[in-house]
């Protein structure tokens, strides 16, 4: 069957505000209206129950913010990158912020199976003595293996902690920064790392700061 798309297009964003409490599903309908408004001719799947060609790199959890997700969109006509990326960001939602938006090569592989690893700063919303959390964290980072449990399921969170830190805030908050795996299989959460570390997940305000996507030589955002 013949391709009914001419262009793909690469868009980052940002996902702040009261944004974090839309699901992934309703994040992509989200996405889809505000292209339809910006009237790009979006290439749709063949079929009875068509669907646009958008594949989101992953998806983010449900309270965290972002300031780095990826979508890629594919398109029927080729169009100016810069002139759609001007057409989005006039008509999305409130809490989605357009940062950049490239022509990617048509034949690249699925966002999905290429990301690697993200990075996430972590405030602490309750007061913790910031030398027991110090204790802590160097404790994670020596153990040889720290098993979880996720859907009944055991792995070792261990080796999907890349590097794992702590700083302040301006407004002098701890914050923990995490780089974790972010593979098709191998995904570390940051409430998992949390729990590992003695800390309650709700207490926390999770953001995404970086993905990393692999090619064949190198690593780009």
């Amino acid at each position: 069957m013949q391709a009914n798309y001419v262009q793909r297009l690469r868009i980052q964003f940002s996902k702040i505000g009261q944004t974090r409490y839309t699901g992934h599903l309703d994040l992509a309908r989200t996405l889809e209206r505000a292209f339809n408004r910006a009237r790009l001719p979006i290439s749709y799947s063949q079929g009875f129950n068509k669907r646009p060609r958008m594949q989101l790199a992953t998806a983010l959890p449900l309270g965290f913010t972002s300031e780095c997700e990826l979508v890629d969109i594919w398109l029927q006509e080729s169009v100016d990158p810069a002139a759609a990326q001007a057409q989005i960001a006039a008509r999305m939602a409130p809490g989605i912020v357009i940062h950049a938006i490239t022509e990617v090569p048509l034949a690249e592989p699925p966002l999905q199976n290429r990301t690697v690893d993200a990075t996430y700063v972590v405030t602490l919303l309750d007061p913790i003595d910031e030398t027991e959390l110090a204790q802590r964290v160097a404790e994670l980072l020596a153990a040889p293996a720290l098993p979880r449990t996720r859907r009944d399921k055991t792995y070792d969170l261990r080796p999907l902690v890349h590097e794992l830190s702590i700083g302040k805030n301006s407004d002098g908050w701890l914050q923990l920064t995490m780089r974790l795996a972010l593979l098709p299989a191998q995904t570390g959460r940051p409430d998992e790392v949390a729990l590992a570390l003695g800390l309650d997940p709700l207490s926390l305000r999770v953001h995404r700061t970086h993905i990393s996507l692999e090619t064949d030589s190198v690593l780009v955002a």
